[in-house]
């Protein structure tokens, strides 16, 4: 499973930084995508990163203002958001996948977390 956490209320400029723990299955053999939900939005993708953290993927809404990393020792994904913007505010889930591919594809993720939720206002 998947444990997503961080999510607060913050300022319009401001920063936040989302934890995704994971447990139960081998978290390094799998690729770790964030995505946001809006009030009355469909899921999107923000950012991605594989495996072996060598490669990520970003959203354009993100970039280049979000980064994502990951500790396999730690079995932990985050995602550091800065200069968040009132449109930023989203439920965020982390989400966890063996297959490579298209990773915006919110079907192919086999894990998901939660949800946090991120309120960006003054």
């Amino acid at each position: 499973q998947l444990q997503a956490s961080g999510g607060g209320l913050v300022q319009p400029g401001g920063s936040l930084t989302l934890s995704c723990v994971a447990s139960g299955f081998p978290f390094d053999d799998y690729n770790v995508g964030w995505f946001r939900q809006a009030p009355g939005k469909e899921r999107e993708g923000v950012a991605y990163i594989t495996r072996n953290a060598h490669t990520h993927f970003y959203a354009n809404h993100a970039k280049p203002r979000f980064i994502v990393s990951r500790d396999n020792a730690k079995n932990t994904a985050y995602l550091q958001m800065h200069g968040l913007k009132p449109e930023d505010s989203a439920f965020y889930y982390c989400a966890a996948r063996y297959r490579t591919g298209i990773w915006g594809s919110i079907d192919t993720y086999d894990y998901w977390g939660q949800g946090t939720l991120v309120t960006v206002s003054s």
